[in-house]
This record gives structure tokens, C-alpha cells and sequence, in this order.
């Protein structure tokens, strides 16, 4: 089941942020080797997650952290606009119903097969807390092999620009339409699943 955090929860809740930050470095610094900061030697937190980000969590008894993916505020620095603004062709896309997707993490113990299954219960969820906050539009930065992914999810999606090279990964960035359609058009391609919110505690938080 996926949860909602925000980064101003109080102290109880930034306490069960601790594996996510945990899996970020033993995936971003660890595994792929990304130059960004780590906490105490153990939690990847940058600069962004400050009191105006969300998280979705992905957890059950077994385990707090299956995965998870942060969001931020466009109207706010953010990824996309301080760091790789030339992967737009125009202007970089900004706005209170907008939000850049960042950070998701799918860890490597959990294998292929599940995480697909983590992976699409987060995107489910990302979708139906975004339609539900009146969010109409996700942009992010990814790797253009993962890009292709992104569009051909059966969502309203296009890249925003040409990509370009940084510390020798190729990345593109991507703008996402929401509307009322969009969880069927997820759900033909096998991704969207009802439900994957845990919508008591998403408001709790």
C-alpha cells in the first residue's frame, strides 16, 4: 500500500522516511554511482527534500520501504529548472498544478518481478493523488533509455526538449498530461492499479 508523506510531517513520520533514504543511497550512490550528497554515510537527502516535498511510499508489514518516488513543487526550485533547464526546448514547464516527479527508487533486493509490481502500484497512486489535489501535469528528468518507457505507458506524454549528456548519462526530460482518462489509458497497458493509495493516511499525514 502506497502513503503519502509530507516533508513538514511531524518528527513520528520523517522517523519512517528513514529506509527511503536509506534504499536512495544503496541505489543512486552505491549501485549507480550518482555524484550527490549522503548523510551520515547512510541516507541520500539533497537539497530538495526540504518541508514543500512529498513522498509516496510503497510498504507492508514485511518490509517499510518496497519503494518510492518525491515530488516537488514547480513553482519552487526544482530539479528540472536548476539543474538541467536546457532539456527544454522553451521554457521549463512551472506552475501550482504542476509537479516534477524525482527520486524513484525501485530497490535492487527485491528483483525484476517485483519490482514491476512496486513500480506500477506507485505510479497508480502518483496518478490518483495527483487527480486528486487537482495536479494536472508531471514533468521529470530521466535517462533516455528509461524515457521510451515513460512514453509508451498509454499516458498524454511527450519529451520537452533534446537530450543531452551529463556525467556521461544521456538524459531527456518529459511533460505528463493527467485527465479523467488517464487511469483506464494506464490500465490497457497493465500499469494502473485501483486502489494503491492508502488514501486514510495519505490525509493523515
Amino acid at each position: 500500500m502506497v502513503t503519502v508523506y509530507s516533508g513538514n510531517c511531524p518528527t513520528q513520520c520523517r522517523l519512517a522516511l528513514r529506509p527511503m533514504f536509506a534504499d536512495r543511497k544503496r541505489l543512486f550512490v552505491d549501485l549507480l554511482g550518482w555524484q550527490v550528497p549522503v548523510v551520515a554515510g547512510e541516507y541520500e537527502i539533497d537539497r530538495f527534500d526540504d518541508v514543500h516535498a512529498v513522498y509516496l511510499v510503497d510498504s507492508d508489514r514485511d518490509d517499510p520501504h518496497l519503494g518510492s518516488m518525491r515530488l516537488l513543487q514547480t513553482e519552487r526550485a526544482h530539479i528540472l529548472d536548476t539543474l538541467f533547464p536546457g532539456l527544454c526546448d522553451g521554457f521549463v514547464p512551472r506552475g501550482t498544478a504542476i509537479r516534477e516527479i524525482t527520486r524513484l527508487c525501485l530497490p535492487a533486493r527485491l528483483g525484476a518481478e517485483r519490482r514491476l509490481e512496486v513500480r506500477n502500484r506507485l505510479i497508480s497512486a502518483m496518478v490518483d493523488h495527483a487527480l486528486a489535489t487537482g495536479v494536472g501535469t508531471l514533468t521529470g528528468v530521466v535517462e533516455m533509455n528509461f524515457l521510451n518507457q515513460i512514453l509508451d505507458m498509454g499516458w498524454i506524454c511527450a519529451p520537452l526538449g533534446a537530450p543531452m549528456r551529463s556525467d556521461g548519462r544521456l538524459l531527456a526530460a518529459f511533460r505528463i498530461d493527467l485527465d479523467a482518462g488517464t487511469p483506464a489509458a494506464l490500465q490497457e497497458r497493465g500499469i494502473y492499479r485501483a486502489g494503491a493509495l492508502d488514501t486514510p493516511q495519505a490525509a493523515a499525514a
